[in-house]
């Protein structure tokens, strides 16, 4: 009788504040070097909507911190979940830039973020490990990973895994990828069951680049200088990162799928990080393509980024969330679905998981 590690509860949290493109139209871009970009500020947003497909992104307002954020989504999933939260063995909070008070893009790490939303959830079981986990955009598929190795290793029963982002206080509001970026969280709750039936995650795989790889994502100077020089932004090298997606996250995402012992054929969706509507849509053929497909059917491929922007680690625990109560139009899972995880970021880090519901 297999162990499975099966999410038992998930929830989010998508702060209500609404960005529409239109709001960088009074923004001057510039180049790394402090050179403007030819065009209007119009020209540029509707280059970047075409490309992207981000139309608005939710931002945090000001009474809000990541743990907060955090400990909101981690609620959700523990009263979707209706365990007792005392019961939980471990909490992994993945996060990149930790709690980022309004008007100040100085992050915050001690203590752990995962031990403050410890504190805010009341948890009094000292037993309950929890730590952080930075691994770029895939720090909570990454977390989903440990958990199932805790779960199937006998360190832990039940897993509380968290991602949560606050971006739009750490970007340069002179560099256009400002855009990109938005704020929110997504959690889950993963437990082991003995069951008669494999379910649950099935395999997972992960790969690191980090030779010239690991300055496509960075925190570096602001674009123009007046905005002072011991300033730090989260920066990006897009070219690079997309060429480097499209080369090597399919070669995962096929590894993770052979690992399970299937096919492309049996997955009945993707939920892949959401960073770029154009990139994500080529990663996907690529894998088609690579097992002899000419192309993916579209509804395997539900996309949140269009209006959420792209919140890093969130945005699969959101995507999930959504999917499975019912938020998102045309998209609902089913039991015996395979669902393929997939996503990277920073590190350069990529990372897949197969799960079956």
């Amino acid at each position: 009788m297999p162990l499975n590690s099966v999410i038992i509860g998930s929830g989010s949290f998508i702060p209500e504040r609404v960005v529409e493109n239109a709001h960088f139209e009074q923004h001057q871009f510039h180049t790394d070097q402090g050179v403007q970009i030819p065009g209007s500020s119009t020209d540029i947003i509707r280059k970047f909507e075409a490309i992207t497909g981000i139309k608005e992104r939710r931002y945090v307002t000001s009474n809000y911190i990541t743990s907060d954020i955090s400990t909101a989504a981690a609620m959700r999933a523990i009263e979707d979940s209706g365990m007792d939260k005392e019961e939980i063995d471990v909490i992994i909070v993945a996060h990149n830039f930790g709690d980022l008070m309004d008007g100040s893009s100085q992050t915050d790490i001690l203590p752990s973020l995962a031990s403050r939303v410890k504190g805010k959830l009341g948890i009094q079981n000292p037993s309950c490990i929890p730590y952080d986990l930075i691994f770029g955009c895939p720090g909570w598929l990454q977390g989903m990973i440990q958990a199932d190795i805790f779960i199937q290793s006998g360190y832990a029963r039940t897993c509380l895994v968290v991602g949560a982002e606050t971006l739009s206080r750490v970007v340069d509001p002179s560099d256009r990828d400002t855009m990109i970026f938005a704020d929110g969280a997504g959690a889950t709750l993963v437990t082991g069951k003995q069951e008669n039936t494999k379910r649950g995650v099935l395999s997972h795989a992960a790969v690191s680049h980090t030779g010239p790889e690991v300055d496509y994502l960075y925190l570096g100077a602001p674009n123009l200088t007046n905005q002072g020089e011991d300033t730090r932004f989260i920066k990006m090298q897009g070219r690079k990162i997309y060429e480097y997606a499209l080369n090597k996250v399919p070669g995962a995402m096929d590894k993770c799928i052979r690992k399970a012992g299937l096919e492309v054929t049996d997955l009945s969706k993707i939920l892949i990080h959401q960073a770029n509507e154009k990139m994500d849509e080529a990663i996907v053929k690529r894998l088609y393509r690579k097992n002899g497909l000419k192309d993916f059917p579209p509804e395997i491929l539900p996309m949140t980024i269009e209006k959420l922007g792209n919140s890093s680690v969130a945005t699969i625990p959101t995507l999930y969330n959504m999917i499975t109560h019912n938020q998102l139009p045309g998209h609902s899972v089913q039991s015996d679905d395979h669902l393929l995880f997939a996503s990277v970021g920073a590190g350069m880090n990529i990372n897949a998981m197969l799960y079956r519901v």
